[in-house]
């Protein structure tokens, strides 16, 4: 019984971590823009996030105001 107790937290979390191909695809989208974009201004970094990571406006806006865009 134990042996599940700590087996199950730690396949969740296997789980969760298996996404390393969108970060990359993520990061070639962003280096195709990388000329024009400046990740801290925040209509830019908006554009990007849902050009790149298919989000959306409310998402975006979160995700960018964690990252210091202004």
């Amino acid at each position: 019984m134990q042996v599940f107790a700590i087996l199950i937290p730690l396949a969740v979390l296997a789980a969760c971590s298996q996404q390393p191909e969108a970060a990359s695809s993520t990061n070639q989208c962003k280096s195709s823009l990388a000329a024009s974009l400046d990740e801290k201004n925040f209509d830019q970094c908006i554009a990007a996030c849902i050009k790149c990571e298919n989000g959306v406006m409310t998402t975006c806006a979160t995700s960018c105001r964690l990252k210091g865009a202004k």
